[in-house]
């Protein structure tokens, strides 16, 4: 069976997401997605929790369901501490087995932290420390620093992380089994490290909002139950762990370095020739992935593992966002909502539409435009802006201008 999975979402309940996103809304933009299990997200928030115990029921393997979606309970903490004399801010997705351990986890969490003020909450404990809590609750956690290259709150970012996860976690370090890659990176990125080579590579949207769920996910074979998941993501068996499916990393918000007040984004090569300053005001500029990526490199770009131990990835656009550049107007307007749902209603899933559908099936089903638009992302023929210091970069797939400084693929695997 394929398995098409979203662990890192979120709730209602954390700072900046919708006041919309319940689990209704969640399992019916699943479905629309094509995604066959989804993260629960912020079960350490004490009324989120509360809801998912009551609405979610007993499904295959000890993970939970409702309304025709599977359902697996994660959280995402922000372990705040300080190491080697600078503050530390790291965030880590947590896989749970059961509410039941939720419970016991929360209540140990409780002891560092107000697990009510956000759905992400910020614990004041280290990253080891966190893992060790985690486990003496239930060796069945599984630990996941996320986002892993973001410049704040992640385990490599520029600002407040580390060069390797043994630094960063210390002896709990061998409990660490993946690494979320993020939008800003994809595998490709990460394959440049060889401290890497022995962790799986995950892909998770990190949505708060619905239609965002799925953006970034993992396609599996295997059936459906914890124990299943936590041996795929543990053995990186290639048989069992088909896919990722991955933004294009220039499509990250912060995959160039970059000033957003003065709406600069720079290269990393740029910004190296200028001292990672900001070529418009001087200041320091936000230092991005790819940058961050190449100073802890030491393979070259373009570089695979053997494939025994590599796991494929598909780079995609959301497709909304092709419907968007087809009709030249903005990804959130109501047409492009309407032309979608028709689109997934009709035809088949958003993931069915992108990845399985064939040539001749998507010019058959869809608008001649959409169907090309799919096929040249499939293809990689496409143009974007790098995205940098909090800002999306930005897709350009039938575009007809000539390509400007930075527009073409400027990833570290070209």
């Amino acid at each position: 069976m394929r398995i098409v999975a979203d662990f890192h979402i979120h709730s209602r309940y954390s700072r900046a997401t919708s006041s919309q996103l319940d689990l209704e809304l969640l399992a019916r933009w699943a479905k629309y997605k094509g995604i066959t299990l989804l993260g629960t997200g912020d079960c350490t928030h004490p009324l989120w929790l509360a809801e998912l115990k009551q609405k979610l029921k007993a499904g295959p393997g000890g993970l939970y369901q409702y309304q025709g979606v599977l359902f697996l309970l994660t959280a995402e903490v922000n372990a705040n501490f300080v190491s080697g004399g600078k503050g530390r801010r790291i965030h880590n997705l947590l896989l749970l087995p059961s509410i039941e351990v939720a419970e016991r986890l929360n209540q140990r969490l409780a002891r560092y932290g107000d697990l009510a003020s956000d759905g992400r909450p910020t614990l004041n404990l280290s990253a080891q420390e966190l893992v060790k809590l985690a486990l003496e609750v239930s060796p069945e956690i599984l630990i996941v620093p996320a986002h892993a290259w973001t410049p704040h709150f992640s385990i490599f970012g520029a600002n407040s992380g580390f060069d390797t996860v043994e630094e960063c976690f210390g002896p709990q370090a061998k409990e660490i089994h993946c690494l979320e890659t993020g939008l800003s990176s994809d595998p490709a990125m990460n394959w440049r490290l060889s401290q890497l080579d022995r962790y799986t590579l995950i892909s998770n949207s990190d949505s708060h909002s619905a239609s965002r769920i799925g953006r970034e996910a993992n396609v599996f074979e295997g059936q459906p139950g914890y124990g299943e998941i936590l041996s795929i993501l543990k053995g990186k068996d290639p048989k069992r762990f088909l896919y990722t499916i991955e933004f294009f990393p220039e499509e990250g918000k912060y995959h160039f370095d970059g000033h957003r007040l003065c709406k600069a984004r720079v290269s990393p090569e740029e910004s190296a020739k200028n001292q990672n300053r900001c070529p418009v005001c001087g200041k320091k500029v936000t230092i991005g992935v790819m940058h961050r990526v190449e100073s802890l490199a030491n393979r070259p770009i373009g570089y695979e593992p053997p494939p025994p131990h590599r796991i494929p990835f598909k780079n995609l656009v959301p497709l909304d966002q092709i419907i968007a550049d087809v009709r030249s107007v903005g990804v959130g307007s109501k047409a492009v909502e309407q032309e979608y749902l028709e689109w997934v209603q009709r035809v088949g899933s958003e993931f069915e539409i992108l990845v399985d559908l064939s040539e001749e099936a998507l010019r058959k089903q869809l608008p001649p435009k959409v169907a090309e638009g799919i096929l040249r992302v499939r293809r990689g023929e496409i143009r974007i802006l790098p995205g940098y210091d909090g800002e999306y970069g930005e897709v350009n797939i039938f575009g007809q201008e000539e390509p400007q400084m930075g527009e073409k693929q400027l990833t570290l695997f070209e």
